[in-house]
């Protein structure tokens, strides 16, 4: 039986249909990729799942006792919190006094006897209730997703809280999990750790993406959402895309074949008179009935139209770098960096969240000037720049305003054409060119963007994240674009494949302000980077692993390890228990203050080394 379903469910925003008597079913360990175009309703669709809205029409069905923990596309902003609460969270009321036992044993000082005491009545609380076993799954959730207890969620990146909001669905175990773009915001390190993780999860997931390297990593079903209706395709992302070119195929065809034949009868219906007097009647009725199925056809989607106009060349040498060093404070973001980028040059930049990625474009642009050494501008350059917050664009603005204001005409590509046939080309329908940009989906303002850029000739593109929230067809033309651009590209991007397919060298952040020059795409870099210390993680041990051409055994040190970590979880566990009846003792609060900070402070610690430990024994179970 399906773990959770979906039955002839029908969804509708005003006139607009999202769903249209779709049904689905969720098995027990599948992992369930839903695609579809920008706006087509998949994050409403998953929000029925979770049971969190309620369809129009049809019925939502879950297997009794099963657990559905949803992560949401947008991360909830202002989280006045820590880390360890909000996972903690995830546990509802326990999770509550485990994370009041965390910050109680964590401010306790010295021989407080109200702190004492308020433990002791905490402690109490959580053994009733059996709960030091929950407390150890938030400290793996946190161990396993690098997160530091302690930081304030509103202080973290948006990947970061990303993370947090994955742990907190993840602490309580779900049968079930629902992820709607989880890998937004994400940087390539914590993206690779992140498949690694649900490579191991136990349970089903259903998840959003437009990351084609994560869907072909995890994805064993897919399921794409399509003028309202759902279709799957069991296996894997190139199954689908096989499968998916022969329907649109056979679709064409059968059109075509629909259209000629209606067309035929069109023509026999104006002899008029004659018709009338053959008192074919039934033939009428069907040539109606064949207007109307026409009618009711749903066009599918239309294609994003990108073209820019790269006719003006910039001189041989765009950017020239020698000894360039900048930083903020003691934090070095470039140092000592020296590189020529030359016209025609398609330079990929990649890095963790906060080493400086932007601030490196803005020092390769002129726009910040270095600290030491030197930057020298190429000439005639003309450059279009996508900056990832969408700053260029005005939200009390409409669409139609913030590309061309105050004219119905607009230059593009050497051409004069009106707003709402270029727009249309992005998509925008007549109606959504007057909306304000503020009601604009992620994806609809990264397509208003690039239509604003492409307005003007560019010989230089300047790209910083533009792959957030866009589908997987508007990537593919994105790659298409540039592809057939003439002239020079910088891009930023954690998108692997969007790497792998658009540039000719890589400059990847070696930590500690250097920055290394490689040859290829992000798959090629993989092959030729030695990690530095600081960036040997799981996730980057991960990433080398998918690109290696086949898998490596296990050193015998490594395979000793693991044969050791069962004994070593044992005993810790072992060691944790005794700790817990202790304090759980009726007389242990009236000891001595000393010792009942010592045995805290030591149940705290065993508990991180066990975390710990079981974070050292996945890592190993997946190195071979």
């Amino acid at each position: 039986m399906s773990l959770i379903a979906l039955s002839d469910v029908s969804l509708a925003f005003g006139h607009t249909t999202l769903l249209e008597h779709a049904s689905l079913q969720v098995e027990a360990r599948e992992r369930v990729c839903l695609i579809g175009r920008n706006g087509t309703g998949k994050s409403s669709l998953l929000r029925i799942l979770a049971d969190v809205m309620a369809p129009d029409e049809g019925r939502r069905l879950c297997s009794e006792g099963v657990r559905v923990a949803h992560l949401e596309q947008e991360v909830p902003e202002g989280i006045d919190a820590t880390i360890y609460q909000t996972v903690a969270a995830g546990l509802g009321t326990l999770g509550q006094l485990l994370a009041q036992f965390h910050d109680a044993s964590a401010a306790l000082r010295g021989d407080d006897a109200r702190q004492l005491q308020q433990l002791a009545e905490l402690q109490h609380a959580i053994d009733i209730q059996d709960g030091w076993n929950l407390s150890q799954k938030v400290e793996v959730a946190l161990s396993r997703l690098s997160l530091p207890p302690d930081h304030l969620v509103s202080a973290c990146s948006g990947g970061m809280r990303r993370r947090v909001m994955l742990a907190q669905a993840l602490v309580n175990e779900p049968d079930v999990l629902l992820l709607d773009e989880p890998t937004n915001h994400m940087d390539i390190d914590a993206i690779t750790a992140l498949e690694e993780l649900l490579l191991g999860f136990g349970g089903a997931v259903v998840f959003i993406s437009h990351d084609r390297t994560l869907i072909r990593r995890l994805a064993t079903r897919i399921v794409e959402l399509d003028r309202g209706q759902l279709v799957s395709f069991p296996g894997d992302y190139e199954t689908y895309l096989t499968r998916k070119q022969q329907m649109l195929d056979a679709q064409t065809r059968e059109n075509a074949r629909f259209d000629k034949f209606l067309a035929e009868e069109e023509v026999w219906i104006r002899q008029g008179i004659k018709a009338r007097r053959t008192r074919n009647e039934g033939r009428v009725r069907r040539l109606e009935a064949l207007r109307e199925e026409r009618r009711a056809r749903v066009a599918r989607s239309g294609n994003v139209s990108l073209n820019v106009d790269d006719r003006a060349r910039s001189g041989q040498i765009v950017a020239d770098l020698q000894a360039m060093s900048f930083g903020y404070g003691d934090a070095a973001i470039v140092k000592d960096l020296t590189l020529t980028v030359r016209r025609g040059d398609r330079i990929g930049i990649i890095g963790p969240n906060g080493c400086g990625k932007s601030t490196l474009l803005r020092l390769l642009l002129g726009q910040l000037a270095p600290q030491s050494g030197r930057v020298t501008l190429g000439t005639q350059l003309q450059i279009a720049y996508f900056d990832q917050q969408r700053a260029q664009l005005d939200p009390t603005l409409s669409v139609r305003e913030n590309v061309s204001p105050g004219s119905d005409q607009i230059e593009s590509a050497g051409r004069t054409r009106h707003i709402v046939g270029y727009l249309g080309d992005f998509l925008f329908t007549p109606a959504r060119i007057n909306s304000p940009v503020a009601s604009l989906s992620g994806g609809e303002r990264n397509r208003l963007l690039m239509a604003k850029l492409f307005t003007q000739p560019a010989n230089l593109l300047v790209l910083d994240e533009p792959t957030n929230d866009l589908d997987a067809e508007t990537l593919d033309l994105l790659e298409e674009l540039l592809a057939e651009f003439t002239g020079t590209l910088l891009l930023v991007s954690h998108d692997r494949s969007f790497i792998d397919n658009v540039v000719t060298s890589v400059l990847a952040w070696e930590g500690d302000g250097h920055w290394g020059d490689y040859v290829g795409g992000y798959q090629d870099w993989l092959r030729q980077y030695q990690p530095r210390e600081q960036m040997g993680s799981v996730a980057r041990s991960a990433a080398a692993r998918d690109a290696a051409p086949a898998p490596r055994k296990r050193s015998y040190k490594a395979q000793r390890e693991l044969d050791q970590l069962p004994h070593t979880i044992e005993t810790l566990e072992g060691r944790q228990l005794a700790l817990q009846q202790r304090i759980g003792a009726a007389d242990f609060y009236r000891q001595d203050k000393a010792g009942i900070a010592d045995a805290l402070a030591a149940l705290d610690s065993i508990t991180a080394q066990l975390a710990a430990a079981y974070a050292r024994w996945e890592a190993l179970e997946h190195s071979a």
